[in-house]
């Protein structure tokens, strides 16, 4: 587990820092103005289908079903092809709708931009990316498979080839004369078809030629319909509080690009600790459960929480404590202003407040989906959703855009401990153990000593971020500070040994 997490975790890596840089690209070039929302809200939209049909619903359910198929040599490649089958046809009619009905889902998206010119744009825009939720969700599927038999990096390096688009296209466009938000939009499905490719051919090296035939529904794909339903239903409701967010903001002029710079950064430690360990952990468990293992099971999720903690804990203090530095040094210049810095930096540091939530939420989830429980994950999304509506609409008038931010952060917590308690039915295999328990207040103390450091180095380099020959470096020396005071508390207080820390450097990847 620990050298499927090394892999997946140092592709996500290289794909969220291409993503950085990709942002700063995007920043620099649109900054937070209507092309830059327009296609942020149209690129929004079919990757909420992606989440809610693909690496959402339909993984979690198809993951375990494959695994036990493995595990037990029934026939997996014809359950994959049925599988395969049964979501490309789906996703062709969703496709056609979505072409007709693109009007009404930037509406949904963001009514706000009913009034100007942002609407026709992101419907324009909305027309040309929607195709890329075909691509991706079968590229999803196929992921999975590689995923079920350990094998990760081809699934963990595919995003890796939408980034690289993405920064050629922004990079030529001003050569070129290019209009940089259409040529983005026509860049999503072309990045879309190459991510799939890349799949498609790892599984089949691996031995699962999966082919698309006429839909059938068989028994396994009845069961994986009934699995999947709950979890479609609370990817729906994550998704609701995404617009919910999207909504609110798109009320302030500016705000739809502010948060979505703000979730780009958090969402960096977030995909490579908390993703990278949910979609290694699934698989493990499932094979563990269907062979009856209920003390490995058990290892591997508190070793996974312990891991996933000692990563997230520290990247969410540097970020509410420093959140200025770091956005003002990765996107201030050319079209992103002061303005934009401050209101990005206040979302980051709300959001940060919340990413240990959404860490736990990828380490406990696949506990339910493990044993095929998709109902109580919905039932707790729904609960999260509600909280997460009364505090993004019911602030908006008081604090303004940074009520969706707040809005996210508390139902994020919120479904954690939901999921949390949830867990208490399920045996020994879901309880934490004494390593865990002892980690926990040591994880805790040199996050916060390592937050305390960045705040004083901070302000002492305060002048160094403001001048551009040095500011990068002044970043740098931030960051290389912070991780070297958090690894040797980690070390001094005794979480992990250095013999440890090496060891895991030296596994192999696969």
């Amino acid at each position: 587990m620990a050298r499927g997490f090394l892999t997946v975790g140092s592709w996500t890596l290289a794909s969220r820092a291409l993503g950085l840089v990709r942002d700063i690209l995007f920043a620099a070039i649109l900054g937070a103005g209507p092309a830059a929302e327009a296609f942020l809200v149209a690129f929004s939209i079919p990757n909420m289908f992606r989440r809610l049909f693909a690496e959402g619903a339909f993984n979690m359910a198809f993951v375990p079903m494959f695994s036990r198929k493995l595990e037990t040599d029934d026939s997996p490649s014809e359950f994959g092809s049925d599988a395969l089958s049964g979501l490309s046809f789906a996703l062709l009619v969703l496709t056609l709708v979505a072409q007709l009905a693109m009007p009404f889902l930037v509406f949904g998206m963001a009514s706000g931009f009913f009034e100007d010119g942002r609407f026709d744009m992101a419907v324009f825009y909305g027309r040309i990316v929607f195709p890329y939720v075909f691509f991706i969700s079968v590229a999803a599927l196929f992921s999975g498979v590689l995923n079920a038999t350990g094998r990760f990096a081809a699934a963990a390096a595919a995003p890796v080839l939408l980034n690289i688009l993405f920064i050629a296209i922004l990079g030529l466009s001003p050569i070129l004369g290019w209009n940089p938000g259409l040529a983005l939009a026509w860049t999503v499905p072309v990045a879309g078809a190459a991510q799939l490719a890349l799949v498609w051919r790892a599984a089949a090296r691996a031995g699962f030629r999966l082919r698309i035939r006429i839909p059938r529904m068989t028994y396994d794909i009845r069961r994986l319909a009934i699995i999947a339903a709950p979890a479609a239903l609370a990817g729906g409701v994550v998704q609701v509080n995404l617009l919910v967010g999207r909504q609110v903001a798109s009320f302030f002029d500016g705000a739809v690009a502010w948060l979505s710079y703000a979730d780009r950064l958090y969402q960096l430690p977030l995909g490579v600790v908390g993703i990278a360990m949910g979609v290694v952990l699934l698989p493990n468990l499932s094979k563990r459960l269907a062979s009856g293992d209920d003390a490995g099971g058990r290892n591997a999720f508190n070793r996974a929480t312990e891991a996933s903690l000692a990563l997230a804990l520290p990247a969410a203090i540097a970020l509410a404590v420093v959140p200025l530095p770091i956005v003002s040094v990765l996107f201030q210049r050319g079209a992103f202003a002061d303005d934009d810095a401050a209101a990005t930096s206040l979302a980051l540091a709300i959001y940060a407040a919340g990413l240990p939530a959404f860490v736990l939420q990828k380490v406990l989830q696949p506990l339910y989906f493990a044993r095929e429980d998709t109902k109580a994950p919905f039932r707790f999304a729904v609960v999260a959703m509600i909280i997460n509506i009364a505090v993004a609409v019911g602030l908006a008038p008081v604090l303004g855009f940074e009520a969706a931010a707040w809005g996210t952060t508390i139902a994020g917590w919120a479904m954690a401990a939901m999921l949390w308690l949830g867990t208490r039915n399920m045996g020994r295999a879901a309880h934490f153990d004494d390593a865990l328990i002892r980690s926990l207040p040591r994880l805790l103390a040199a996050a916060f000593i390592t937050g305390a450091f960045l705040k004083a180095a901070a302000a002492a380099l305060d002048s160094a971020f403001l001048h551009p020959e040095i500011r990068y470096a002044a970043l740098a020396a931030l960051v290389v500070g912070g991780l070297a005071i958090y690894g040797f508390l980690v070390i001094a207080l005794r979480v992990y040994s250095l013999a440890q820390i090496l060891a895991l450097a030296r596994r192999r990847k696969v």
